[in-house]
């Protein structure tokens, strides 16, 4: 199984504040933040305790991305849609690789 890195946003924060944070936390990269678009934004969980799932597509960054969470994270990996793992969240597949393959992938 995998997912994407990524958290909760924090009080005070936007959801772009957020992804920069938790990529800086997760991955050890800081994001460009006017390369960052957003893929998609869906709703998954409980009726009684929705959460609101965004996946979000970095074009640039500096550092080389490293697991620096390792109490959270197995491991980090590329994958062409072709070799996609099962997502972590059933919603996130399709509506993963629908908003690749509008940016070309």
């Amino acid at each position: 199984m995998w997912d994407l890195p990524g958290g909760c946003v924090e009080a005070g924060e936007s959801e772009l504040d957020a992804l920069a944070r938790e990529l800086r936390e997760e991955l050890g990269v800081y994001i460009a933040t006017d390369a960052v678009y957003q893929l998609y934004r869906l709703t998954a969980g409980p009726p009684e305790e929705p959460a609101l799932v965004s996946a979000w597509m970095v074009r640039k960054w500096e550092g080389a991305p490293l697991n620096n969470a390792p109490d959270e994270h197995v491991d980090i990996g590329w994958f062409g849609l072709s070799k996609l793992p099962s997502p972590a969240h059933s919603l996130m597949r399709a509506a993963f690789v629908n908003a690749l393959r509008g940016f070309g992938a």
